[in-house]
């Protein structure tokens, strides 16, 4: 039986000459990867470099067998039920008290028992798929991952799990009223009850602000990494690949261009992300959006009066790019969704500017909000783009943009290029289904689905969340040149704090649903220092 060594230790997953196409387009190239058992493995790479392609095969997702290589994994196996444990416990007996052996299997070529059995053992994260019983509590949702003991065990696994993640002061809350964040580390707890071998985690973060991004850092480091499971984590946050990942490897177009250090590799990649373009100081002191006393209280039999948004006072200007910053549960995207109407206020008014004419926002009808709709593009933190239809249809009529074809297709590749996609990538996308795309490039799609019908005023919930960082600047791009252009005005909630520097004229800092603060990004930001952050928390 031939076991991998590299530096002294044991491989447990080997990855030989890897390659795999999606419609007639190479995702993968002869990709060759070691991983030592109990190590961390970052990848990094721009969106549709592969790195989901790469995770979800490692985890034995069906659409991702490899056209050609192997997927190696050096087990432990118990002969006689199957039982599959790392390599290190080797000699150790089983539960059904057999001795576990060394086995080297052939991942993609095993019988459906062993494939079934080594995947069991592999939990996973992904990126913006929260996994939950919506409908249960947080406990209940984490118990239902532990599948053997008596209840009274399990609870305290349970609890202890939670305890882990920082959510123990949620135990009882119902998943569905759960932030982002908080769905996040309950899916991680679900996921660690499972007793994993292999955590897969493929940007865990990508949506989550700063401070929440950290809790979950520091559970994966607490739960994972300092466990000794070996993981296998996607990130565009440099510094998660910093603090987390043991070696790196760097994917471009499907192939490993470097792999070693993870100091090392992220410096090199960073050092090919371009700057965002510079532009002349924005003024214009024409109002479009103006907001007085908006309030939104909700009522709740468990916790009393919910202040999502509590008397704000705004106005943003014509051809503005104004940002709004806050922790999660700020009020933020509470503020949005009034302000067109998917949210209606408890009290305050709430009016754009359509032409001469002002529109009260919180009257319904074609001679209220209603007018003004058409002219205002949303993308939100949770979008969703039609499945069923192409990319080119998902850009024209799925939002009824009736074109002629030819026309159609330049308006959309022309629309593609501003969010980042070179011409020749563009055009071999725009047949393509949705699933087909990487979660960045979709959410690259969302954003041009938002363009490309030209609205006066746009609205963009964490639109980088999934950005690699040489994307984020190509976005930062294409929003000062659709300003410059197109004299639209964009209202942007963000937790990527370079993006808001680097696009917004004027930011407004949320709190407990009230605005703190306004004023220039880099003074804004500045308020937003780890102790503030604290601060904001208690």
């Amino acid at each position: 039986m031939r076991l991998f060594f590299k530096g002294g230790s044991m491989s447990f997953i080997v990855l030989k000459n890897i390659n795999k196409t999606f419609n007639n387009i190479k995702v993968l190239k002869d990709v060759n990867v070691e991983i030592e058992e109990g190590s961390v493995l970052g990848i990094l790479g721009r969106s549709g470099a592969g790195k989901s392609v790469l995770i979800n095969m490692l985890r034995g997702t069906k659409e991702y067998k490899p056209d050609s290589g192997q997927v190696i994994y050096n087990i432990a196996i118990c002969k006689e039920c199957l039982h599959v444990e790392p390599p290190s416990k080797v000699g150790e007996l089983c539960e059904c008290g057999e001795k576990l052996e060394a086995e080297e299997v052939d991942f993609w070529s095993a019988g459906r028992k062993k494939f079934s059995e080594i995947r069991k053992r592999i939990a996973i994260m992904l990126q913006r798929n929260f996994a939950l019983y919506e409908r249960e509590s947080v406990i209940e949702n984490v118990l239902r991952e532990l599948k053997s003991g008596e209840y009274e065990e399990k609870l305290y696994e349970a609890i202890d799990l939670l305890e882990m993640v920082q959510m123990s002061h949620r135990i009882t809350h119902i998943a569905r009223d759960l932030s982002g964040g908080e769905k996040q580390r309950v899916v991680l707890a679900r996921q660690m009850a499972k007793n994993p071998m292999i955590f897969l985690a493929d940007e865990p973060t990508g949506t989550l602000d700063p401070q929440t991004a950290e809790h979950l850092h520091q559970a994966l480091m607490d739960g994972v990494k300092d466990q000794g499971i070996t993981m296998v984590i996607t990130s565009h946050w440099p510094e998660v690949m910093k603090k987390l990942a043991d070696q790196v490897i760097w994917l471009e177009k499907g192939k490993i261009i470097e792999k070693g250090p993870a100091d090392t590799v992220v410096e090199n990649f960073l050092a090919t992300v371009p700057l965002p373009k510079q532009t002349e100081e924005y003024v214009n002191d024409e109002p479009i959006i103006e907001i007085e006393e908006a309030k939104k209280h909700y009522y709740s039999i468990e916790r009393g009066v919910i202040k999502a948004v509590d008397g704000i006072d705004l106005n943003i200007n014509k051809g503005e790019i104004f940002g709004i910053v806050g922790l999660s549960g700020s009020g933020k995207t509470t503020l949005t969704r009034m302000l067109i109407g998917l949210t209606e206020p408890s009290s305050g008014k709430i009016k754009a500017k359509l032409g001469d004419d002002w529109i009260d926002m919180i009257q319904t009808g074609p001679l209220g909000r209603g007018r003004i709709m058409p002219y205002i593009g949303l993308l939100h933190q949770e979008y969703a783009l039609y499945p069923h239809r192409t990319v080119l249809g998902n850009l024209t009529e799925a939002i009824s943009l009736e074109l002629p074809a030819e026309f159609a297709k330049m308006k959309a590749i022309h629309t593609l290029n501003a969010v980042g996609f070179d011409d020749e990538y563009a055009m071999s996308i725009l047949d393509k289904d949705p699933d087909e795309l990487s979660g960045g490039e979709r959410h690259r799609v969302a954003i041009a689905q938002v363009l490309i019908k030209e609205p006066n005023i746009i609205i963009l919930d964490e639109p980088t969340g999934t950005m690699d960082p040489i994307t984020r600047v190509q976005v930062t791009d294409s929003i000062l040149k659709a300003r410059e252009e197109l004299k639209q005005t964009f209202l942007i909630i963000s937790h990527d704090m370079d993006f808001v520097i680097d696009v917004c004229d004027r930011t407004a800092l949320m709190r407990g649903g009230k605005i703190l603060k306004i004023g220039d990004p880099e003074e804004i930001v500045k308020e937003l220092t780890p102790a503030e952050k604290e601060k904001m928390l208690n």
